[in-house]
Order: C-alpha cells, then structure tokens, then sequence
C-alpha cells in the first residue's frame, strides 16, 4: 500500500483555504487520517498543483505518530509564555488530545464565540483544517468539526520558512499597507509577498531562514498583499516565466524598466533573474505607481 493515499480536495471560501483529505500509513500498519492545508493564509503555505506531492511527502515525514510526543513537549514552553490564554489553551488542548476531528458543539470547550478562539490558533501559527459539514456521531449530524495538524508552528514550506512573530513583525514593518490597494489594510488580511518571485528561484536563492534579515532587507524583500491578490500576480509571474512576456497591473502597460517582453540578456532563474522583474507593476506595486505617477505628471 503507497505511503500516502489521497481522498479528496476541498476548499473552505469562507476562510479561503484549501486543503486535500488525506490517509498516511506508516510502518506497522498504522494510519493516520487528516487533512492537510495546501493553501493556508496563516502560514503562508500556498502549494501549487504540481508540487502538491512533493510537500505531502514532507508533511508524511512530520506528522508521524512517533513524533506526537515530542510535539506536545515542544509546545509547553509556547502556552508557558501565554498565561492569558488559558481560554484558548482550552481549545488547543482539545483539539492535541489525538488529533483527530473535533465537533465543535460536542469536543470542544463550550464558547459561544468558538471560532475567534479557532483564530487564535491559526495566529500562533498552528495549522488546522476545516469542514463545514462532516458527519458527527455524537449529535448525529453533519457540523462543523475541526482538525489539528501536529506541524511545528508557523507551517512548512519548500522554499522559505518564517516563524509567526517573524510575519507579525512583516506586517508592522511595512505599516499594514496593502500595496495593491494602496491604503492600510486589515493586518488579518495581509500576506509578506516576495517581490522576487518563488517560480524563479533556484537552490542558491532560498535562503533557510528569514529570522536573520535586517528590517532594510526585509522592507527591500517584501510587500503586504491579501491572499486573493497574492494568487493572482502567482499567476501572473507564471506566465510571465512560461511565456516572456511581463504582466501588468490593473491592465496598465507601463514598466519603469524595460518593456512588455522580458529581456533576453537576464537568466531566467537564480539571483540574477530579479534584475528582469525591476520595472514590472507586481515586483513592487507601490514603487510601481510612484513611477507612474512622475510620468503622469
């Protein structure tokens, strides 16, 4: 039997998330049945189609049983440093007890305003998944049940990884400004961007961490997007890889370097590659529309 058997993909609008249910079988027979974000706002874990196996196999290797111990150890020294979150220490618990799916009118503590104490959370960086109408046995009803993912904090990814007081400390850098908007957004709402696009990285330009850059670098690095503008300049920057040809931002033609065309003289992946993106709208919207803004003028 595969290691990983797939069952089904689903994706929850409300909290604009998608994830894949899942079985993991493991040495002696023992499975494991969950469900795995693979786009998760919270930690940034936004897994393209095609690399949607490669990051299973990671998690596979993560969430083993074998590890639940040591990953209940790892988090009390966290809730130790949270002595005013008892309430939602309450939700945690119940929902690290087995990690198995937990209605939230019959497993959880009972709160009328639960799903505040499920953002919570998803803000200390845990990955939960959700359905909206999985089959209880208790209330005997489709509810609302929940599944804690025992991931370390702040999710993993293939490329880059960041704590959440690490993103926190993104979005209050960069002043909760939703560059795409160009007003200051909900900090809920707001995803770190890489202005250098991930489809054009290679081995030498991951870097392992994050926790080290300066607050210059960070702000030279990054821009606030909101998840839904976040997919689309994905999109955008894909076919821009694909096809050489620059996108453009709210259907304008206007680069402050180079043109429609990528140029041919700059690599196409790796470090150098950023060169080629300067100029475009979605590399750096706001320096973008500052640009355009002088040549209006």
């Amino acid at each position: 039997m595969a290691k990983i058997e797939k069952k089904e993909f689903r994706f929850h609008s409300k909290a604009s998330e998608k994830y894949v249910d899942i079985v993991f079988h493991y040495q002696n027979s023992r499975a494991y049945a969950t469900s795995v974000p693979i786009i998760y706002r919270r930690t940034g874990t936004e897994i393209e189609d095609e690399a949607v196996d490669e990051y299973l196999d990671k998690v596979w290797e993560e969430v083993n049983p074998q590890n639940w111990d040591n990953w209940r150890a790892e988090q009390v020294s966290f809730w130790s440093g949270k002595p005013n979150a008892s309430t939602t220490k309450g939700f945690f618990d119940a929902l690290a007890q087995n990690f198995n799916w937990c209605c939230v009118s019959c497993d959880l503590p009972q709160n009328p305003n639960w799903a505040r104490r499920v953002q919570d959370l998803k803000e200390f960086g845990y990955t939960l998944a959700t359905n909206t109408r999985r089959h209880c046995s208790k209330c005997e009803g489709n509810s609302t049940q929940l599944i804690l993912v025992p991931l370390k904090r702040g999710g993993i990814t293939g490329y880059e990884t960041w704590s959440p007081e690490l993103r926190s400390k993104i979005v209050s850098l960069l002043n909760e400004f939703d560059a795409y908007e160009a007003k200051v957004g909900r900090k809920e709402g707001l995803l770190p961007d890489h202005k250098f696009p991930e489809i054009r990285w290679d081995a030498e330009t991951r870097r392992h961490s994050l926790e080290h850059l300066s607050d210059e670098e960070l702000k030279k690095d990054f821009q606030l997007l909101s998840n839904q503008r976040n997919q689309q300049k994905r999109e955008v920057c894909r076919k821009c890889f694909q096809t050489g040809n620059r996108g453009t931002v709210y259907g304008i033609p206007f680069f402050y370097e180079g043109s429609e065309v990528w140029d041919a003289s700059i690599p196409k992946i790796g470090k150098k590659a950023e060169q080629g993106c300067v100029g475009c709208g979605w590399y750096d919207i706001n320096k973008w529309r500052t640009e355009l803004a002088k040549k209006l003028k």
